[in-house]
């Protein structure tokens, strides 16, 4: 028997609203956002698509003559830009160089330090000061810092980077860069020219800043009690660092006291969001500040805390039979032993090292794609670990 016209509409209204609600029900918000805390549950767009600007007062700005170059009662604190670069990065370091001096340093004229294994040319000196009115320290790595440790294994070695190589982990048989992430990881402070600088700023060669930033990141790291300052959060590749975890806890288990009570231990153990990173990395979730930025307070790196935990991964072996770099090494550590609140993203600083960017929504940035994470391939987005440091941490 056939509806009445009046019961088919009432039938029709009834399935559109339906369809309508289960359309509610299952589109995503744009983030959810947890009340007074400044995490975000779920992340669904770039939180650099949102207008950015600078982080809360006080901030130190520059005022008459106070942040002169040749003034020996600056409001500079004890700090300086660093970079491990070589002789044949030169063209490379001074793009990096041009870019902070015109967006940052030529307003604070802080010390740079570039530090090499082997001499620095007269070429590679007279170029990189002609660039700045700051001063220019050039520095060799001391040999006890960058040679092999004795007891490391030769032949083990060999056979473990032919391992790596084969499943395929970057640089895994340069010999150099196992050196370098070693020496960033716990020598790069104990550096006799770096002994009395307390904050740094990490530069390397062929990376871009696009945004000025009109205050002196040092000082906010001061007067906000930051101990590190970070862009970019990405995760590793867990074949480099199966054992660095494992080695972590045999750590812990010695030294139980060591966890910071507001940790960020859930962001460093996260086995949701790529849990085949943490099963390959034997609980580990890879996720590491990016740090070729890294804005910090070497004092954390002097600790007893890190020092006795970088002496325990360093008598492992992991820095040369695996490749643990100096992120992941950094990243864990920070997470683990210092209070999650003093690791700062600096989400007004534009920045780049390819594939990914830093790029905020902001009047003084110019160069970058508002909210773009990379340029490379679609597959790099789920490359990026900053949704699990939003919810775990927030985005301060």
């Amino acid at each position: 028997m056939a509806l009445p016209p009046s019961m088919r509409l009432l039938a029709a209204l009834t399935l559109g609203l339906f369809f309508w609600l289960t359309l509610q029900i299952f589109k995503a918000p744009v983030t959810i956002q947890l009340p007074n805390t400044g995490k975000l549950e779920h992340m669904e767009k770039d939180p650099n698509l949102d207008p950015t600007g600078e982080p809360p007062e006080p901030l130190r700005r520059v005022v008459g003559d106070n942040y002169a170059p040749d003034n020996p009662n600056s409001d500079r604190i004890n700090a300086t830009l660093l970079s491990l670069v070589r002789n044949e990065e030169l063209d490379q370091m001074l793009q990096s160089m041009r870019d902070l001096e015109r967006t940052w340093n030529k307003k604070f004229n802080y010390p740079w330090t570039f530090i090499n294994d082997v001499p620095f040319t007269e070429e590679f000196k007279r170029r990189i000061k002609a660039e700045t009115q700051a001063a220019v320290n050039f520095e060799i790595v001391p040999k006890e810092h960058w040679d092999v440790p004795t007891w490391i294994n030769d032949d083990l070695y060999r056979e473990s980077t032919d391992v790596l190589k084969d499943l395929g982990v970057q640089y895994s048989d340069k010999l150099s860069y196992h050196q370098m992430c070693r020496w960033n990881s716990g020598l790069f402070y104990k550096h006799p020219a770096l002994q009395h600088t307390r904050y740094y700023w990490r530069v390397e060669p062929k990376v871009h800043f696009f945004c000025d930033v009109d205050y002196d990141v040092f000082r906010y790291m001061h007067d906000h009690n930051k101990t590190y300052g970070f862009t970019i959060n990405l995760y590793d590749s867990p074949e480099s660092v199966t054992t660095l975890w494992p080695e972590t806890e045999a750590f812990l288990a010695q030294h139980k006291d060591y966890v910071h009570p507001n940790s960020a231990i859930e962001w460093v153990k996260d086995s949701l969001r790529r849990p085949e990173h943490n099963i390959k990395a034997n609980g580990f979730s890879t996720c590491h500040f990016w740090s070729n930025f890294e804005i910090g307070d070497m004092e954390f790196w002097r600790s007893k805390k890190y020092e006795d935990y970088f002496n325990h991964l360093d008598r492992a072996g992991g820095f040369f039979y695996e490749r643990w770099g100096d992120a992941p090494v950094h990243s864990i550590a920070l997470g683990l032993f210092e209070d999650a609140s003093k690791i700062h993203w600096f989400r007004d600083i534009g920045y780049q090292h390819i594939p990914f960017f830093n790029c905020p929504n902001s009047p003084k940035c110019k160069g970058c794609v508002t909210g773009r994470l990379t340029d490379g391939e679609q597959f790099l987005y789920k490359e990026d670990c900053r949704p699990n440091w939003f919810k775990y941490v927030g985005m301060g």
